[in-house]
């Protein structure tokens, strides 16, 4: 049975967002191009909404698919004047989130944030949102960290996200955690997104497009890419770029909006889940293939960025038939 997604409509909504969630998620496919999501959208009592643009929607579905959702997704709603006057939601709208089951994952787009935090769903955690309203929601909301530096944050059971296209990053962060990071690339390439853009990463970056592309450090990135399984410190990379160290991660970070041995760390990462889930190599040899050298050290990154050990992805994420 495929994974049921259900995705909250509200007046205000932001149709782009609406849309992220179905987008992404239909597109998540095994092998043979069987949907391993059904996402449906629903309203308050089903009735239309009133987007933030010049238009309507009409949903097909109400309150009834809480009952059997396994991941809720509040789309993205500007919040009201009254929830930024008093922090607290509609009583309809706080019943309807009382009604989510215990287990079923929680998401928000951008600043439905606001409305997670108004149900105390985020008291005691760590959470984002568009990083123009960060500091009113801080203060808001004293219970929950704050950081606008990040693109989206994971609880496990509840994840925030900021604005626009982070939905789309955090949906398929979603389908790699659920499935793996093939299928999420197969999905990516699918909504022609990009595969793969840590949580971590800044909200915004300086230049989209180098302004100058013989200054630029794509090349760099590039070279790195092919020698993963090679040690690279810094020095090595800004050497590449024929950049002293401080102009290289002063460009590097402009440019891919995290600082270069950050961004290493998680392309080796990246390239280890793959390995983990297309390959029978033994652990010891994703380590070095990877450049993460040894087991221990690829464990480590295992446990505090996936939460799982490495033999642990491979089993959950590996088809049946390679047990």
């Amino acid at each position: 049975m495929p994974h049921r997604v259900a995705v909250l409509a509200l007046d205000g909504v932001l149709p782009l967002d609406l849309g992220i969630p179905a987008r992404v998620f239909n597109e998540a496919c095994t092998p043979d191009g069987t949907r391993l999501y059904s996402v449906s959208t629903f309203s308050l009592g089903g009735r239309p909404v009133r987007t933030h643009e010049d238009f309507q929607i009409l949903v097909d579905h109400d309150e009834s698919v809480l009952r059997t959702a396994d991941t809720v997704v509040i789309a993205t709603q500007e919040p009201s004047e009254h929830l930024l006057a008093t922090g607290t939601l509609p009583g309809d709208l706080a019943a309807t989130l009382d009604r989510i089951r215990p287990r079923t994952r929680i998401v928000s787009l951008c600043t439905s944030a606001f409305l997670l935090a108004a149900a105390g769903l985020l008291n005691g955690r760590r959470a984002t949102t568009h990083w123009a309203l960060c500091d009113t929601f801080a203060r808001l909301f004293p219970d929950v960290e704050v950081d606008p530096n990040v693109l989206f944050v994971d609880n496990g059971r509840i994840l925030t996200s900021a604005g626009g296209a982070a939905g789309i990053d955090m949906c398929l962060h979603l389908v790699r955690r659920d499935h793996g990071a093939t299928v999420a690339a197969a999905a990516a390439r699918r909504c022609v997104a990009a595969p793969w853009r840590e949580g971590g990463q800044a909200q915004f970056i300086e230049h989209l497009v180098p302004q100058d592309t013989d200054r630029s450090t794509s090349a760099t990135r590039q070279w790195a890419l092919e020698r993963l399984a090679e040690p690279i410190t810094l020095e090595d990379m800004a050497r590449h770029a024929h950049m002293s160290v401080r102009t290289f991660t002063r460009r590097f970070r402009g440019e891919a909006g995290t600082s270069p041995l950050k961004w290493l760390a998680q392309r080796r990462l990246a390239h280890a889940r793959l390995l983990l889930e297309s390959t029978d190599l033994t652990i010891a040899r994703v380590a070095t293939a990877c450049g993460f050298g040894d087991p221990v050290t690829l464990r480590k990154q295992f446990h505090t960025h996936v939460g799982l050990s490495p033999l642990a992805y491979r089993r959950a994420h590996n088809p049946p038939e390679r047990h």
